[in-house]
């Protein structure tokens, strides 16, 4: 395994405060925003945002942890026993503008399984994609509302975003499988 940072620390704060502005840009009548990250590390990206969010404009910022687990659909395949770790939304979704956050969108099947698992929780009024990584090869007609960076890999590579919540660090690397 071949590995290379692309973003560091610095690079990524800063990709995640041009990201809070450009949510603020694009929800200007709102007073409140619904963030909601998928677990695992999409839930410190989201946080991340909130704190930029509220330091930049007078809008207040509810959060959303959204764990996706039974709601893949390839359970079956990687889960005999899924571990669930838990939703936890304290807001109603009815009619509210929801953004979804995760830390790298690929095939577009963890958005899917992100919305079928709120539009379980009620009807929001929109349902937006903000991810900190577009890495390519769409399987679903699915795209990002707000993008940190677009990094076309090819199948054997991969992209991993670590946060200091999870990772003891925060950056992205970029793996390349050599066989």
């Amino acid at each position: 395994m071949d590995s290379k940072v692309i973003i560091d620390k610095q690079t990524m704060l800063r990709t995640l405060a041009r990201l809070s502005h450009e949510i603020i840009e694009r929800n200007p009548d709102t007073q409140t925003i619904y963030l909601i990250g998928i677990k695992r590390r999409g839930v410190p990206i989201t946080k991340l945002l909130k704190e930029n969010i509220e330091k930049f404009s007078d809008i207040k910022v509810e959060l959303g942890e959204l764990d996706i687990t039974l709601y893949r659909d390839d359970l079956t395949e990687q889960y005999s026993t899924p571990h669930v770790n838990g939703t936890v939304i304290s807001f109603d979704v009815n009619e509210k503008n929801i953004i979804l956050v995760d830390d790298v969108l690929f095939t577009g099947r963890t958005a899917r399984a992100a919305m079928d698992a709120i539009m379980q929780l009620g009807r929001p009024s929109v349902i937006q994609l903000a991810v900190m990584v577009d890495r390519g090869h769409r399987e679903l007609p699915i795209c990002a509302n707000y993008v940190g960076k677009n990094v076309p890999t090819s199948k054997d590579e991969f992209i991993k975003v670590c946060v200091d919540e999870i990772d003891s660090k925060t950056e992205v690397v970029i793996i390349k499988n050599v066989n």
